[in-house]
Protein backbone atom coordinates (compact mmCIF):
# COMPACT_ATOMS: atom_id res chain seq x y z
CA UNK A 1 0.00 0.00 0.00
CA UNK A 2 1.56 3.09 -1.37
CA UNK A 3 2.11 6.39 1.61
CA UNK A 4 -1.03 8.04 -0.38
CA UNK A 5 -3.08 5.38 0.56
CA UNK A 6 -2.55 4.84 3.75
CA UNK A 7 -2.91 8.51 4.59
CA UNK A 8 -6.21 8.05 3.35
CA UNK A 9 -7.12 5.27 5.45
CA UNK A 10 -5.93 6.33 8.49
CA UNK A 11 -8.00 9.80 8.02
CA UNK A 12 -10.95 7.64 6.82
CA UNK A 13 -10.75 5.36 10.15
CA UNK A 14 -10.00 8.16 12.22
CA UNK A 15 -13.07 10.08 11.12
CA UNK A 16 -15.08 7.26 11.36
CA UNK A 17 -13.98 7.04 15.43
CA UNK A 18 -15.00 10.58 16.23
CA UNK A 19 -17.90 10.32 14.61
CA UNK A 20 -18.63 7.14 16.89
CA UNK A 21 -17.10 9.34 19.62
CA UNK A 22 -19.73 12.16 19.30
CA UNK A 23 -22.61 10.10 19.03
CA UNK A 24 -21.80 8.43 21.98
CA UNK A 25 -21.44 11.77 24.00
CA UNK A 26 -24.48 13.48 22.64
CA UNK A 27 -26.48 9.93 23.54
CA UNK A 28 -25.26 10.68 26.93
CA UNK A 29 -26.45 13.98 26.92
CA UNK A 30 -30.41 14.95 28.15
CA UNK A 31 -31.85 16.22 25.03
CA UNK A 32 -34.17 19.20 25.49
CA UNK A 33 -36.53 17.80 23.39
CA UNK A 34 -40.08 19.60 24.87
CA UNK A 35 -40.66 22.14 27.22
CA UNK A 36 -43.75 22.92 29.43
CA UNK A 37 -45.14 26.30 29.66
CA UNK A 38 -47.87 27.92 31.66
CA UNK A 39 -49.30 31.90 31.96
CA UNK A 40 -46.62 31.86 34.86
CA UNK A 41 -44.17 32.12 32.13
CA UNK A 42 -45.76 35.23 31.04
CA UNK A 43 -46.99 35.64 27.03
CA UNK A 44 -44.62 33.65 25.03
CA UNK A 45 -44.54 35.21 21.43
CA UNK A 46 -43.83 32.78 17.85
CA UNK A 47 -40.07 34.18 17.57
CA UNK A 48 -39.50 32.60 21.24
CA UNK A 49 -40.60 29.26 20.35
CA UNK A 50 -38.95 29.67 16.59
CA UNK A 51 -35.65 30.76 18.70
CA UNK A 52 -36.00 27.41 20.79
CA UNK A 53 -36.54 25.29 17.78
CA UNK A 54 -33.59 26.72 16.01
CA UNK A 55 -31.13 27.37 18.80
CA UNK A 56 -32.03 24.29 21.25
CA UNK A 57 -33.67 21.59 19.05
CA UNK A 58 -37.11 22.00 20.99
CA UNK A 59 -39.23 19.70 18.87
CA UNK A 60 -42.52 19.51 21.53
CA UNK A 61 -44.14 22.41 23.73
CA UNK A 62 -46.95 21.38 26.16
CA UNK A 63 -49.23 24.41 27.27
CA UNK A 64 -51.26 24.64 30.53
CA UNK A 65 -54.88 24.48 29.53
CA UNK A 66 -56.55 24.21 33.10
CA UNK A 67 -56.66 23.70 36.66
CA UNK A 68 -59.40 22.08 39.03
CA UNK A 69 -62.73 22.34 37.46
CA UNK A 70 -62.61 26.27 37.76
CA UNK A 71 -59.32 27.63 36.34
CA UNK A 72 -58.71 28.49 32.60
CA UNK A 73 -54.59 29.03 31.81
CA UNK A 74 -55.37 32.76 30.28
CA UNK A 75 -52.41 32.13 27.69
CA UNK A 76 -52.99 28.75 26.49
CA UNK A 77 -55.11 30.05 23.16
CA UNK A 78 -51.76 32.45 22.79
CA UNK A 79 -49.30 29.88 23.25
CA UNK A 80 -50.96 27.19 21.25
CA UNK A 81 -51.04 29.21 18.17
CA UNK A 82 -47.53 30.72 18.53
CA UNK A 83 -46.13 26.83 18.82
CA UNK A 84 -47.90 26.14 15.90
CA UNK A 85 -46.87 29.21 13.88
CA UNK A 86 -43.37 28.00 14.89
CA UNK A 87 -44.11 24.85 13.19
CA UNK A 88 -43.41 22.56 16.44
CA UNK A 89 -45.78 20.07 17.83
CA UNK A 90 -48.02 20.91 20.82
CA UNK A 91 -49.67 18.95 23.74
CA UNK A 92 -51.74 20.74 26.60
CA UNK A 93 -51.91 19.91 30.39
CA UNK A 94 -53.95 19.97 33.19
CA UNK A 95 -53.43 20.16 36.98
CA UNK A 96 -55.19 18.20 38.30
CA UNK A 97 -57.12 18.51 41.78
CA UNK A 98 -59.53 15.45 41.73
CA UNK A 99 -59.71 13.22 44.75
CA UNK A 100 -63.03 11.18 43.67
CA UNK A 101 -63.82 9.48 40.40
CA UNK A 102 -66.55 11.71 39.88
CA UNK A 103 -64.47 14.61 40.24
CA UNK A 104 -61.99 13.45 37.91
CA UNK A 105 -64.52 12.80 35.04
CA UNK A 106 -65.79 16.64 36.01
CA UNK A 107 -62.64 18.02 35.36
CA UNK A 108 -61.30 16.06 32.54
CA UNK A 109 -65.03 17.49 30.43
CA UNK A 110 -63.83 20.95 32.01
CA UNK A 111 -60.27 20.39 30.47
CA UNK A 112 -61.63 18.85 26.89
CA UNK A 113 -63.93 22.09 26.66
CA UNK A 114 -61.21 24.13 27.58
CA UNK A 115 -58.48 22.87 25.23
CA UNK A 116 -61.32 22.92 22.27
CA UNK A 117 -62.09 26.52 22.75
CA UNK A 118 -57.97 27.02 23.40
CA UNK A 119 -57.76 25.43 19.73
CA UNK A 120 -55.50 22.53 20.97
CA UNK A 121 -55.56 20.50 18.25
CA UNK A 122 -57.21 16.42 17.76
CA UNK A 123 -54.94 14.32 18.43
CA UNK A 124 -52.71 15.85 20.80
CA UNK A 125 -51.75 14.44 23.91
CA UNK A 126 -53.88 16.43 27.14
CA UNK A 127 -52.15 14.89 29.94
CA UNK A 128 -53.33 14.63 33.93
CA UNK A 129 -50.28 16.41 35.60
CA UNK A 130 -50.93 14.38 39.43
CA UNK A 131 -48.89 16.12 42.34
CA UNK A 132 -51.22 18.13 44.18
CA UNK A 133 -52.20 17.76 47.96
CA UNK A 134 -55.72 16.45 46.65
CA UNK A 135 -53.91 13.16 45.29
CA UNK A 136 -50.89 13.48 48.51
CA UNK A 137 -54.17 12.75 50.71
CA UNK A 138 -55.37 9.44 48.56
CA UNK A 139 -54.24 6.05 48.68
CA UNK A 140 -52.57 4.10 45.65
CA UNK A 141 -55.71 2.51 44.43
CA UNK A 142 -57.50 5.54 44.65
CA UNK A 143 -55.42 7.71 42.71
CA UNK A 144 -55.14 5.16 40.06
CA UNK A 145 -58.90 4.95 40.18
CA UNK A 146 -59.51 8.76 39.57
CA UNK A 147 -56.66 9.26 37.20
CA UNK A 148 -58.27 6.00 34.82
CA UNK A 149 -61.47 8.23 35.32
CA UNK A 150 -59.79 11.09 33.47
CA UNK A 151 -58.18 9.73 31.19
CA UNK A 152 -61.08 7.62 29.68
CA UNK A 153 -63.39 10.95 29.60
CA UNK A 154 -61.29 13.03 27.92
CA UNK A 155 -60.31 10.35 25.23
CA UNK A 156 -63.30 11.23 24.23
CA UNK A 157 -62.89 14.59 23.42
CA UNK A 158 -60.11 12.93 20.33
CA UNK A 159 -56.99 13.91 22.64
CA UNK A 160 -54.55 11.13 23.74
CA UNK A 161 -54.21 10.64 27.53
CA UNK A 162 -50.97 10.22 29.50
CA UNK A 163 -49.79 10.97 33.75
CA UNK A 164 -47.38 13.57 34.69
CA UNK A 165 -45.98 12.92 38.34
CA UNK A 166 -42.90 13.33 39.76
CA UNK A 167 -40.32 10.64 40.24
CA UNK A 168 -40.68 10.10 44.15
CA UNK A 169 -44.76 10.26 43.18
CA UNK A 170 -44.29 7.55 40.61
CA UNK A 171 -45.08 3.45 41.25
CA UNK A 172 -45.68 5.23 45.02
CA UNK A 173 -48.30 7.32 44.81
CA UNK A 174 -49.90 6.25 41.57
CA UNK A 175 -49.29 3.76 39.25
CA UNK A 176 -47.06 4.96 35.99
CA UNK A 177 -46.28 1.68 33.61
CA UNK A 178 -43.74 1.17 31.46
CA UNK A 179 -44.19 2.60 27.93
CA UNK A 180 -46.79 5.64 29.68
CA UNK A 181 -45.77 8.50 31.74
CA UNK A 182 -43.92 11.74 31.92
CA UNK A 183 -42.15 11.81 35.17
CA UNK A 184 -40.27 14.51 36.64
CA UNK A 185 -37.24 14.27 38.46
CA UNK A 186 -33.91 16.76 38.77
CA UNK A 187 -30.26 15.59 39.21
CA UNK A 188 -27.51 17.30 39.88
CA UNK A 189 -25.45 16.36 37.23
CA UNK A 190 -27.19 15.42 33.95
CA UNK A 191 -24.81 14.19 31.83
CA UNK A 192 -24.52 10.62 31.43
CA UNK A 193 -27.89 10.34 33.05
CA UNK A 194 -30.87 8.72 31.47
CA UNK A 195 -33.56 8.25 33.51
CA UNK A 196 -36.82 6.85 32.84
CA UNK A 197 -35.72 5.87 29.33
CA UNK A 198 -38.94 3.38 29.37
CA UNK A 199 -41.20 6.16 30.04
CA UNK A 200 -43.01 8.12 27.25
CA UNK A 201 -40.86 11.64 28.64
CA UNK A 202 -37.93 12.32 31.34
CA UNK A 203 -38.30 15.87 32.62
CA UNK A 204 -34.86 16.99 33.44
CA UNK A 205 -35.09 20.24 34.58
CA UNK A 206 -36.92 23.21 35.67
CA UNK A 207 -34.31 25.69 35.45
CA UNK A 208 -33.23 25.83 31.64
CA UNK A 209 -32.78 29.02 30.14
CA UNK A 210 -33.36 30.14 26.35
CA UNK A 211 -31.51 32.85 24.61
CA UNK A 212 -34.43 35.15 24.01
CA UNK A 213 -36.75 34.06 27.31
CA UNK A 214 -37.06 35.49 30.45
CA UNK A 215 -36.72 32.89 33.48
CA UNK A 216 -36.25 29.44 34.01
CA UNK A 217 -38.31 26.64 31.69
CA UNK A 218 -39.16 22.67 32.46
CA UNK A 219 -37.24 20.97 30.07
CA UNK A 220 -37.93 17.30 29.12
CA UNK A 221 -36.41 14.43 26.74
CA UNK A 222 -38.74 12.35 25.00
CA UNK A 223 -38.26 7.95 25.03
CA UNK A 224 -40.90 7.68 22.43
CA UNK A 225 -42.62 9.59 19.73
CA UNK A 226 -45.83 9.66 21.87
CA UNK A 227 -45.39 13.52 22.11
CA UNK A 228 -44.87 13.78 18.39
CA UNK A 229 -47.12 11.64 17.15
CA UNK A 230 -50.21 12.18 14.77
CA UNK A 231 -48.67 15.72 13.99
CA UNK A 232 -46.52 16.29 11.44
CA UNK A 233 -44.04 18.83 11.11
CA UNK A 234 -41.25 19.15 8.65
CA UNK A 235 -39.15 21.79 10.04
CA UNK A 236 -35.65 21.09 11.29
CA UNK A 237 -33.08 22.99 13.27
CA UNK A 238 -31.34 25.71 11.14
CA UNK A 239 -28.34 25.94 13.68
CA UNK A 240 -27.24 22.41 14.51
CA UNK A 241 -23.85 23.82 15.89
CA UNK A 242 -25.93 26.04 17.98
CA UNK A 243 -27.97 22.90 19.61
CA UNK A 244 -24.76 20.85 20.73
CA UNK A 245 -23.80 23.39 22.47
CA UNK A 246 -26.87 24.45 24.39
CA UNK A 247 -27.61 20.77 24.92
CA UNK A 248 -23.95 20.86 26.41
CA UNK A 249 -24.34 23.91 28.58
CA UNK A 250 -27.76 22.74 29.63
CA UNK A 251 -26.18 19.38 30.67
CA UNK A 252 -23.42 20.66 33.60
CA UNK A 253 -23.63 20.79 36.69
CA UNK A 254 -24.24 24.21 37.46
CA UNK A 255 -25.16 23.69 41.48
CA UNK A 256 -22.44 22.83 44.46
CA UNK A 257 -24.72 20.49 46.90
CA UNK A 258 -23.67 18.92 50.00
CA UNK A 259 -21.53 15.46 48.80
CA UNK A 260 -24.01 13.28 47.66
CA UNK A 261 -25.01 10.44 50.51
CA UNK A 262 -22.64 11.48 52.89
CA UNK A 263 -24.01 13.45 56.42
CA UNK A 264 -22.35 16.99 57.32
CA UNK A 265 -22.69 18.38 60.34
CA UNK A 266 -24.90 21.28 60.53
CA UNK A 267 -26.47 22.18 63.95
CA UNK A 268 -29.44 24.53 63.19
CA UNK A 269 -32.79 25.86 64.71
CA UNK A 270 -35.78 25.88 62.51
CA UNK A 271 -39.01 27.30 62.09
CA UNK A 272 -41.06 25.41 59.76
CA UNK A 273 -43.03 27.85 57.43
CA UNK A 274 -45.40 25.23 56.21
CA UNK A 275 -46.88 21.88 57.68
CA UNK A 276 -44.10 19.22 57.07
CA UNK A 277 -43.61 15.25 57.46
CA UNK A 278 -41.18 14.08 59.88
CA UNK A 279 -39.92 10.62 58.74
CA UNK A 280 -38.45 7.55 60.01
CA UNK A 281 -35.66 7.86 57.24
CA UNK A 282 -34.68 10.08 54.54
CA UNK A 283 -36.72 9.34 52.21
CA UNK A 284 -40.20 9.85 51.13
CA UNK A 285 -41.12 6.19 51.01
CA UNK A 286 -40.38 5.54 54.92
CA UNK A 287 -42.67 5.71 57.72
CA UNK A 288 -44.35 9.26 58.77
CA UNK A 289 -43.74 9.91 62.54
CA UNK A 290 -45.71 12.69 62.49
CA UNK A 291 -46.97 16.11 60.34
CA UNK A 292 -44.88 19.04 62.15
CA UNK A 293 -47.49 21.79 61.97
CA UNK A 294 -46.40 25.23 60.90
CA UNK A 295 -44.92 27.43 64.02
CA UNK A 296 -43.19 23.78 64.69
CA UNK A 297 -39.84 25.02 66.23
CA UNK A 298 -37.21 22.01 64.69
CA UNK A 299 -33.20 21.25 65.84
CA UNK A 300 -31.56 19.51 63.59
CA UNK A 301 -27.74 18.28 63.77
CA UNK A 302 -26.87 16.64 60.24
CA UNK A 303 -28.03 17.35 56.36
CA UNK A 304 -27.57 15.00 53.80
CA UNK A 305 -28.55 15.96 50.04
CA UNK A 306 -30.33 12.52 48.98
CA UNK A 307 -32.61 10.95 46.24
CA UNK A 308 -33.72 14.69 45.05
CA UNK A 309 -34.13 16.28 48.21
CA UNK A 310 -32.19 18.02 51.03
CA UNK A 311 -32.91 16.00 54.49
CA UNK A 312 -31.95 17.45 57.73
CA UNK A 313 -31.79 14.98 61.34
CA UNK A 314 -33.62 15.91 64.25
CA UNK A 315 -32.10 14.07 67.73
CA UNK A 316 -35.28 12.93 69.40
CA UNK A 317 -35.47 11.40 72.91
CA UNK A 318 -36.21 7.74 71.35
CA UNK A 319 -34.00 8.50 68.11
CA UNK A 320 -34.14 10.63 65.36
CA UNK A 321 -36.36 12.42 62.60
CA UNK A 322 -35.78 12.98 59.32
CA UNK A 323 -37.34 15.79 57.57
CA UNK A 324 -36.64 17.46 53.70
CA UNK A 325 -36.64 21.26 53.71
CA UNK A 326 -36.84 21.18 49.97
CA UNK A 327 -35.57 19.77 46.55
CA UNK A 328 -32.19 19.15 46.21
CA UNK A 329 -32.06 21.88 43.45
CA UNK A 330 -32.70 24.55 44.60
CA UNK A 331 -30.80 26.24 47.57
CA UNK A 332 -33.52 27.63 49.45
CA UNK A 333 -35.66 25.90 51.79
CA UNK A 334 -39.68 25.06 52.52
CA UNK A 335 -38.60 25.97 56.35
CA UNK A 336 -36.46 28.78 57.65
CA UNK A 337 -34.24 29.50 60.02
CA UNK A 338 -35.64 32.36 62.25
CA UNK A 339 -35.95 35.42 60.21
CA UNK A 340 -38.26 39.01 59.59
CA UNK A 341 -39.87 38.07 56.19
CA UNK A 342 -41.27 40.65 53.27
CA UNK A 343 -44.96 39.76 52.58
CA UNK A 344 -46.54 40.31 48.89
CA UNK A 345 -50.52 40.64 49.04
CA UNK A 346 -51.87 39.19 45.82
CA UNK A 347 -53.75 41.38 43.75
CA UNK A 348 -56.04 40.76 40.69
CA UNK A 349 -54.18 39.91 37.59
CA UNK A 350 -51.41 38.51 39.70
CA UNK A 351 -49.29 35.12 38.04
CA UNK A 352 -46.25 33.69 39.69
CA UNK A 353 -44.20 34.94 37.09
CA UNK A 354 -45.18 38.70 37.73
CA UNK A 355 -44.54 38.57 41.56
CA UNK A 356 -41.47 37.01 40.91
CA UNK A 357 -39.89 39.45 38.08
CA UNK A 358 -41.14 42.33 40.57
CA UNK A 359 -39.13 40.92 43.28
CA UNK A 360 -35.89 40.11 41.32
CA UNK A 361 -36.94 36.20 41.84
CA UNK A 362 -37.46 32.89 39.61
CA UNK A 363 -40.64 31.88 39.90
CA UNK A 364 -39.20 28.11 41.40
CA UNK A 365 -37.56 29.93 43.99
CA UNK A 366 -40.74 32.40 44.85
CA UNK A 367 -43.38 29.32 44.74
CA UNK A 368 -40.64 26.64 46.62
CA UNK A 369 -40.09 29.64 49.59
CA UNK A 370 -43.90 29.61 49.92
CA UNK A 371 -43.73 25.69 50.23
CA UNK A 372 -45.42 25.60 46.39
CA UNK A 373 -44.72 25.15 43.41
CA UNK A 374 -45.33 27.11 40.00
CA UNK A 375 -48.89 25.33 39.38
CA UNK A 376 -50.13 26.22 42.50
CA UNK A 377 -53.22 28.77 41.65
CA UNK A 378 -53.08 31.90 43.68
CA UNK A 379 -55.79 34.19 44.52
CA UNK A 380 -56.19 37.89 45.34
CA UNK A 381 -55.56 38.69 48.83
CA UNK A 382 -53.15 35.75 49.43
CA UNK A 383 -50.09 36.54 51.10
CA UNK A 384 -46.66 35.33 49.94
CA UNK A 385 -43.06 35.72 51.21
CA UNK A 386 -41.24 37.65 48.72
CA UNK A 387 -37.53 38.36 50.76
Amino acid sequence: MNKHKLKALILTVGAIFMAFLMINVTSQAASMDMVDVSNNNGYMSTAEYVSMRNEFGVKAVTVKISEGGTYKDPNAASNIANVQAAGMYINGYHFARYATKAQAIAEADFAGKTAKAAGLPVGAVLATDVESQEANNQSKATNDRNNAAFMSEIQKFGYRSDIYTSGSWANNKMTIKSRTGWIASYPYVVSGKNWYSTNHAWQWSSTAKFRISYGGFDVSQLNSNYYTADQKSTIKPTNKGAVKANNKEANKNTSKPYTAAKWVKESKTYTLKTAVKLHTGASTSSSVITILPAGTTVNTDKAIIKSGYRWVRQPRFNGYGYLATGPASNTLEYVKIGETHTYYTVKYDDSWWLIAQRNGLSMTTLASQNGKTIYTTIYPGQRLVVR
